[in-house]
Parts: C-alpha cells; structure tokens; sequence
C-alpha cells in the first residue's frame, strides 16, 4: 500500500460551501498524524458555466440575481444568505452578500491553473475576495491583483490571462468530474476511490483522511516477557 494519499478537490470560487468545505478540510488536515503524507490538487467546477460576466449585470446584487434566475422572493434568498453566513462565521469566515459582485468564475479558475504550486493559495485569495471583500473575480485587472497579493508577477500572469491560458485545464477539469459523477461541490476524492460530498463536518474528513491512509502495521516485535524456549530448525530439534 502506498505511503502517501492524493487529494483532488473540485470547487467553484463563487460557492460559498466550498469555501466552508474548504475550511473545514484544512483543520482535519492539520490534525491529521500523517498530514505530510497528503498531497491536496485543487479541480475546477463551474457551477453555472454560462453565468454572465459582472459588466452584464452591474449594479445588480447576488440576492436580486439569484431572485430572478431562481424565481424566488428576495427576502427568502437573503434569508438563505443569511443562514449560510451564520455557518461560515463558525469557521472564523466573514461573508458579505450585500457586496458579493456575481460574476463568472472561468477566469478564476485559469488563474488557478496559471500559478501552478500557487494554487491552493490562489483559490483561498479567490475566494475571500469574492465572498469577504465584494471584489470582481471576473475581472482581468482585478485577478491579476490578487495574484500579485499572492507573490506572483504581474506581467506574467497577465500575459497568460489573455492568452487563454488554463482554459484547457479548466475543461479537463470538468470532464474528469463528469465522469467520477460528481454534480455538486465541493466533491472531495482520495486516489480516484474514496470520495466524500459536500462541506462536512471536520470529523468527517478526519474519518475520511484516515479511511483513505491508513496508519502503517507496526514494526514486527516478539512477545514481551517470552524467554528462550526449545524450537525446531533445519538441523532438527
């Protein structure tokens, strides 16, 4: 069995229980006995892959978006709101979903692929600027912001952005989660054959972890306490 486990979570940037899940992960992680065995990949999942870019719809907020799409009262989306902000801040998160600027989540997610062993770092920036900051994470000038923030170069990221970059990675991404069936994240998945859904309660990916990566047999020992005692070799008894 091998020594070491791959973790492949798929997220969007604009779900707020992934960033949840991704939180809650992280401290299951971090007790982990043998967290240093685990390597963690961050896949993308557009949730809605055809979502307008923010200049499409500006002025307009999540609640009222969501209202119109969803065909639901305002009220009962920001109680919504409301109810899944009172969870984040378990989890010392600080949404903000009167500044929250819809937004496509495409080019997040190319900047993900595009800083490379930055991305997981990449994602929590990405995120928290979403949800915490009212930032657009549609927008060129802005992601290349957070990049920077996160100590990458400015004309280089840049440069990949409108290159098109990533957006083969994004696509492989999602095909791979359509075919491991996953249709909602975060979808958390150890070596392609243990997975586990949604943003679960930090006991739960501890099971999960120690499921997937067993703790090694110990050492061989004799019996404490046994004294030499006649055998039988190949030279007899």
């Amino acid at each position: 069995m091998s020594n070491t486990l791959t973790v492949e979570i798929w997220s969007d940037i604009a779900c707020p229980w992934c960033y949840i899940g991704k939180r809650r992960f992280a401290a299951a992680l971090e007790q982990f006995d043998r967290k240093d065995q685990v390597e963690v990949i961050w896949r993308s999942f557009e949730l809605d892959p055809n979502a307008e870019h923010s200049h499409e719809h500006a002025g307009m907020t999540e609640a009222q978006l969501l209202s119109e799409r969803k065909g639901m009262p305002e009220a009962q989306v920001r109680q919504m709101f409301a109810q899944v902000t009172e969870v984040a801040a378990g989890e010392g998160l600080h949404y903000d979903f009167d500044t929250v600027v819809p937004a496509n989540t495409f080019d997040a997610h190319r900047l993900v692929h595009i800083a490379g062993d930055r991305g997981a770092e990449l994602v929590e920036r990405l995120m928290s600027a979403h949800f915490e900051h009212g930032r657009v994470v549609d927008d060129t000038d802005e992601l290349v912001a957070i990049a920077v923030e996160a100590g990458l170069d400015a004309d280089t990221v840049r440069s990949a952005l409108d290159s098109g970059q990533g957006a083969d990675a994004v696509r492989s991404d999602e095909a791979e989660a359509q075919a491991l069936g996953v249709n909602g994240v975060p979808f958390f998945v150890a070596d392609r054959r243990l997975g586990v859904s949604g943003a679960q309660p930090v006991e739960v990916f501890t099971q999960f972890l120690t499921q997937a990566l067993p703790a090694p047999a110990p050492a061989f020992v004799t019996v404490p306490g046994a004294t030499d005692a006649e055998t039988c070799g190949p030279d007899g008894c």
